[in-house]
């Protein structure tokens, strides 16, 4: 998919672990920053660090609203693909963790 253009600030992502089972980042935004179009190569939880609003835009240009609250995690299985934005008028961060499976 080619990612539209955008003039909104690209969000950080800081890597904390990275070895053959799991991928641990944190990604903070400043508020309105975004992720860019990406698709997930793995499944994942993400575990937000105090609360916010993510506003996920999807494929076939739907979006959609994300209320998310400190600490509380959700998973997400391989293949998401979306823009994350964050919406919540003020910067925010959560941490990644990406599952990766055993190679055969």
């Amino acid at each position: 998919m080619t990612a539209p253009t955008s003039t909104r600030p690209q969000a950080e992502p800081t890597v904390f672990i990275d070895n053959e089972r799991v991928v641990v980042t944190r990604w903070s935004f400043a508020d309105g920053a975004e992720t860019g179009w990406h698709r997930h190569g793995h499944d994942y939880v993400v575990v937000p660090i105090g609360d916010g609003t993510l506003v996920l835009e999807e494929p076939g240009g739907t979006t959609r609203e994300a209320p998310l609250k400190d600490g509380e995690p959700y998973f997400r299985p391989e293949g998401v693909e979306h823009n994350v934005v964050n919406g919540s008028g003020r910067p925010f961060a959560f941490l990644e963790i990406e599952i990766k499976r055993p190679k055969p």
